[in-house]
């Protein structure tokens, strides 16, 4: 049976940086999820399916000597004295009644195998996902941000999938074939010679010992064929993701050919992979050729000696085709559990990768009176070589605002990561009511947290998914009233949809202002005593910044709030502003203050109000 290969996803920056895992690793982590502890009636599924599976072999070994047994009481001598002795040949029909039935036990129960077994393999591969999905949320920050979502998501996918084929090739076929050899090698060297037995038992030795050697082989020139795959898959993603971008700069052509590059290399490797597959199939198909040949040759020569009957060559010939037929797709079965096994070994090495943050054993829950804020001599680099916070210290009092304002690059936004423990600080703590936030809980601190960031994200559903998304056992009523101190209700109900309306891929197809608001009513809904506003309408145009500023003011209100500003325009009101420039605190004060001493703010603020007011006399014009 000729088959073809399908890609598979893996990027050999994978390879490189994985823990690789042996494939006796791998079913090792695979035997938890079809033998589940505390489950007795999965296990018990999983026992059924073994007897189903032997009563089906045992019945299927047993058919060539049923229709030997028929034939040979319907030829020459034996019909003639089955006659002789009972006009109705009762002999024959016995054997072709048992024949019928064996064939209707090994169907029958070949397929009640699959039915009971159908469970435990679907469970397997939700159970597995689930945790693979579950570790990924649990991983930091970084493993994220150097990984490509297309090329983790394939292998995810190929993953969970590759239990399921790895289950029906392995379990259900290899290994019954294994059985059905030794048993059908038995039989032909009881029935006839050890000759039989050794020509059948050295052909499928040799075809499983060349398939492996060639399929190893042709491993090594598959991998190429699956970083492009993984490569090609990636880049389609990352420009379908970045549409806007790609139309604001015309470069459809260029991302065309980009794409047309990465499937070129993938369709080179193919070739190569369909080559040694056709080497395979024919080398594979010689040796049973030869084998079948080779054992029906000493079959008809026995009859002419008169030492075997036409039964006897029909029962080998029968035997052949039954064993070879299950054997002669061993190349493709050999394959694919190969492929599964790799498939399985990157999903399961993905269980290998260390947290980077990771909750202390029995660490308590965070508990906010005040939610008071301390970054108390704070230092970060997210590479040890180029230092991003250098000493930072300074207070969030309980229900008070403080800004953080400087140049890009200064290491703002990098505040409110380490605040929602993202990564960990390198030097010095962040506090919450004196609370070392690496000494609480991970859940319980993002909990007492919400954010309206710059970008904001949304999923690819409705209104009231995003927005009910901040607590998810929302009441409607409840939903109404943060959109509508989020400014955003009358805008919700204008909408042919109303909460149904789907906001596209990101939140595409609503504007800049209207994404922000509806991160406004979220985090409202999920009312944390800490807030943080990060950069949150510096990718507005002046009108909507203000009308969004009303909003994040009534947001913040009796709230700790952090603000990650670039406009200085929307922190006037701070009760204190921290000025950062190249990871250090260089002035702090309200605005008043700031503005009276004439120093790096003072600078930052002159360039703003100018560029502020060149653009206001411009619209005059």
């Amino acid at each position: 049976m000729r088959r073809h290969d399908r890609p598979n996803g893996n990027s050999a920056a994978d390879r490189a940086n994985r823990t690789r895992l042996t494939d006796g690793q791998v079913l090792k982590r695979l035997l938890p999820y079809l033998w589940p502890a505390g489950q007795p009636a999965m296990k018990l599924r999983v026992v059924l399916a073994l007897l189903f599976l032997a009563v089906a072999k045992g019945a299927n070994v047993t058919v060539p000597i049923w229709y030997k047994g028929a034939v040979d009481a319907l030829s020459g001598n034996g019909l003639a004295q089955a006659a002789a002795a009972n006009p109705a040949v009762a002999i024959p029909i016995g054997f072709i009644l048992a024949y019928g039935l064996a064939r209707v036990l090994s169907l029958a129960f070949g397929e009640l195998r699959d039915a009971i077994f159908e469970r435990v393999s679907q469970r397997a591969m939700r159970v597995a996902a689930l945790n693979v999905f579950r570790h990924l949320h649990a991983l930091s920050l970084r493993f994220h941000l150097e990984r490509q979502t297309g090329g983790l998501s394939r292998v995810v996918e190929r993953g969970t999938k590759a239990i399921d084929s790895l289950l029906s090739t392995s379990l259900f076929n290899v290994l019954p074939t294994l059985l059905e050899i030794l048993l059908v090698t038995g039989i032909l060297w009881k029935l006839f010679d050890f000759r039989f037995a050794a020509v059948t038992f050295g052909t499928v030795a040799l075809y499983i010992g060349y398939t492996i050697t060639v399929t190893n082989w042709r491993t090594r020139i598959r991998r190429s064929m699956l970083d492009a795959d993984t490569s090609a898959n990636a880049k389609a993603i990352d420009t379908l993701l970045n549409y806007e971008t790609v139309k604001y700069f015309g470069n459809e052509l260029f991302e065309a050919n980009r794409y047309d590059k990465a499937l070129r290399v993938y369709e080179d490797a193919a070739v190569r992979t369909q080559a040694s597959l056709s080497l395979l199939n024919i080398g594979q198909g010689i040796i049973i050729a030869v084998g079948v040949v080779a054992v029906m040759w000493m079959a008809a020569t026995g009859i002419i000696k008169g030492q075997l009957t036409i039964g006897d060559f029909v029962l080998v010939n029968t035997y052949l085709l039954q064993l070879y037929q299950p054997l002669n797709i061993f190349g493709f079965v050999y394959r694919g559990i190969r492929e599964s096994l790799n498939d399985m070994e990157r999903m399961f090495e993905l269980l290998t990768v260390d947290r980077e943050v990771e909750d202390k054993p029995g660490a308590p829950a965070l508990v906010t009176a005040g939610a008071a804020i301390r970054f108390r001599d704070v230092h970060f680099a997210y590479d040890k070589r180029r230092p991003i916070l250098k000493g930072i210290d300074f207070t969030v009092p309980a229900g008070r605002t403080v800004a953080v304002v400087g140049p890009t690059g200064a290491g703002k936004s990098t505040l409110s990561r380490l605040l929602y423990r993202f990564y960990d600080v390198t030097g010095g703590a962040v506090e919450i009511d004196d609370q070392d936030v690496r000494q609480v809980s991970q859940a319980s601190l993002r909990a007492a947290i919400g954010i309206v960031p710059q970008d904001t994200v949304l999923f690819n559903d409705t209104i009231r998914y995003n927005i009910a998304y901040g607590r998810v056992d929302a009441s409607e009523a409840e939903l109404e009233r943060v959109a509508a101190a989020a400014q955003i209700l009358d805008f919700i109900k204008a909408l042919p949809d109303g909460w149904n309306t789907m906001v596209g891929e990101r939140g595409l197809k609503l504007s800049g202002g209207e994404k922000q608001r509806v991160a406004i009513a979220r985090t409202l809904l999920k009312d944390p005593p800490i807030l943080i506003l990060d950069e949150a309408t510096s990718a507005l145009d002046t009108h909507t910044e203000r009308e969004i500023q009303a909003a994040l003011t009534d947001a913040a209100r009796g709230r700790s709030t952090l603000v990650i500003a670039h406009r200085l325009s929307t922190v006037v009101d701070a009760d204190e502003i921290i000025v950062l420039d190249a990871g250090q605190i260089v002035e702090r004060g309200n605005h008043a203050a700031l503005l009276a001493q004439g120093g790096a703010y003072a600078a930052l603020w002159a360039r703003q109000q100018e560029g502020v007011n060149r653009a206001e006399t411009k619209l005059e014009a």
